[in-house]
C-alpha cells in the first residue's frame, strides 16, 4: 500500500506513514471513497420481465395446441384410459363387416343339384347327389358317381322344386368313378357352370352342395371349406364289384358326408371344379374330403354321352405286390421280399407276351416312372391310350431287362 501524500510504500499495519507524517486512517478512508465511486460508475440493467413473460406464455400455448391437436386427430383412438385390463370398452368403435359369405356363389348352382334314389327291383338302395351339366336339344345330362348308381336296376332325381322324374342311365365308368343320367330338359329348372380345378389355389375357399346321410331330411345342404391339396394319389380299396385302384384327386376340409358322393365342389364363384366322391374315415382323421377334378370327370361324361366306348390298355398279366404273401409261392428265390411288382402268369396271345414278359419278372418301372405296388403300376398304365406303345423295365435273373409293349384293349385280344 502506498502513501497518497510521498507515494512512499507503508505497511497497513502503520498508523503513520514513516516518510511525511501522514495518519493511515485518512489513506485507507480515501480509498474507500475511491471504490465506492468506481462503484457508483458501474450502471445496473434494468430487468425486462414482462417481455420473458410474454414470450413464456406464447410458448405454453403453443405446446398446448400441439399436444390438442395431436391428440384429437391421432392418438384419440388409440389410448386407453381403462384402469381395468380385463374389460375392453367397444362402444365407440365401428365395426363393418364386409364378408356376405358365400351365399350368392351357392344361388348360382343349388338349383341344378339334384337328390339321386338308386332303386334295385324297385325298393330303394342307395342315394346320392348329383348335377346338372349339360342341356342339349331336350335332354338334360346329370353328373354323379358310378358307385351312387351301382347295382341299380332304376333311378329317379329330385330337384329343388321338389319334383321327383325318372332318370336312363346314360353311361358308367367304375374305375374313373363317373355316371351320367340323362332326363327330360323341361324339369331343370338351373345348368351348373364349370370351372377349373387347374386355376384354384391351395387356400383358395370352396363349398360343396349334397343331401348327406338322410337325403329327406338333409337335402340341398351346404358346407363350406377351402382347398387343402391338389393331385392327391389315393388308394381306393377292392370291393366286389371292383378291384382296387388309385385315385388322382382335390382334397378339402368342406364337410363330405355319405349322400354327399356325386354332388358338385365349387369355388367362391360358384363355378363347379370337382365332384365330391368320398371321404377318408379314420377314428383319427377328420376333415379330409376328395373330389374328382373336373376336367377328368367331363372327357368320360362325354364319351359316354356321345356313346364312345370308355376302353383302357390292357397287358394280359396277372400281378401280385412283391412283398404279398400269394406271390411268395412262385417266386424261384423263396420267400425272399423284393420291392416292386411281380409277375404271376402272362395270357397267351397277350400283348405282354408279345412284348416278352414272362413269369417271375419283377417289374421296375413304365415309361420311365419307378412303380412301387400294383396300384400304382396300374394309375401309370392307364394314362396311356390303346394303341400307345410303352416301355416297361423288368428284372429277370438279376440284371434289368427293357420289354416295349404295344398296348391294346382287351377285346383285341
Amino acid at each position: 500500500m502506498k502513501c497518497p501524500k510521498c507515494d512512499n510504500t507503508i505497511s497497513r499495519d502503520d498508523l503513520f506513514c514513516p516518510t511525511c507524517g501522514s495518519k493511515v486512517n485518512d489513506i485507507k478512508e480515501e480509498e474507500k471513497q475511491v471504490e465506492r465511486v468506481i462503484v457508483r460508475e458501474v450502471p445496473r440493467k434494468k430487468s425486462n420481465f414482462g417481455t420473458i413473460f410474454l414470450t413464456s406464455l406464447i410458448t405454453f400455448l403453443l405446446c398446448a395446441g400441439a399436444l390438442y391437436l395431436s391428440y384429437e386427430y391421432y392418438f384419440k383412438d388409440k389410448i386407453s384410459f381403462n384402469t381395468n385390463p380385463a374389460v375392453i370398452d367397444n362402444t365407440n368403435k365401428n365395426v363393418t363387416i364386409e364378408d356376405t359369405g358365400i351365399a350368392e356363389a351357392v344361388g348360382k348352382v343349388y338349383d341344378s343339384v339334384v337328390v339321386v334314389k338308386n332303386y334295385q327291383k324297385s325298393s330303394l338302395y342307395a342315394t346320392g347327389t348329383g348335377f346338372v351339366y349339360k342341356v342339349d336339344g331336350n335332354k338334360a345330362y346329370i353328373l354323379t358317381n358310378a358307385h351312387v348308381l351301382e347295382n341299380g336296376t332304376s333311378y329317379t332325381v329330385t330337384f329343388t322344386t321338389d319334383q321327383t322324374v325318372d332318370a336312363k342311365l346314360v353311361g358308367s365308368d367304375s374305375y374313373s368313378d363317373i355316371a351320367v343320367l340323362q332326363v327330360e330338359a323341361k324339369s331343370v329348372k338351373s345348368v351348373a357352370i364349370m370351372g377349373s380345378s387347374k386355376d384354384a389355389k391351395l387356400g383358395d375357399t370352396l363349398f360343396a352342395v349334397g343331401a348327406p346321410v338322410d337325403s329327406d331330411t338333409y337335402g340341398w345342404s351346404v358346407t363350406r371349406g377351402i382347398l387343402s391339396g391338389k393331385d392327391r394319389l389315393v388308394s381306393v380299396n377292392e370291393t366286389s364289384n371292383q378291384s382296387g385302384y388309385i385315385a388322382q384327386v382335390l382334397q378339402t376340409d368342406t364337410a363330405i358326408n355319405s349322400g354327399n358322393s356325386g354332388g358338385p365342389l365349387c369355388n367362391a364363384n360358384g363355378e363347379v371344379i370337382g365332384i365330391t366322391n368320398m371321404k377318408l374315415a379314420s377314428s383319427s382323421v377328420e376333415g379330409m374330403g376328395f373330389a374328382i377334378p373336373i376336367e377328368n370327370a367331363i372327357v368320360y361324361a362325354d364319351k359316354m354321352i356321345s356313346g364312345e366306348e370308355i376302353q383302357r390298355p390292357y397287358l394280359g398279366i396277372t400281378m401280385y405286390d412283391s412283398n404279398a404273401t400269394s406271390a411268395y409261392s412262385f417266386w424261384d428265390r423263396g420267400t425272399t421280399q423284393v420291392d416292386g411288382i411281380v409277375v404271376n402268369s402272362v395270357q397267351e396271345g397277350s400283348p405282354a407276351e408279345k412284348a416278352g414278359f414272362k413269369k417271375g419278372d419283377q417289374i421296375i418301372s413304365i415309361g420311365g416312372v419307378e412303380v412301387k405296388d400294383v396300384l400304382h403300376f396300374k394309375y401309370e398304365l392307364y394314362k396311356y391310350n390303346v394303341g400307345d406303345k410303352v416301355k416297361i423295365v423288368v428284372k429277370r435273373d438279376g440284371s434289368n431287362k427293357t420289354l416295349e409293349v404295344t398296348l391294346k384293349s382287351s377285346k383285341e385280344v
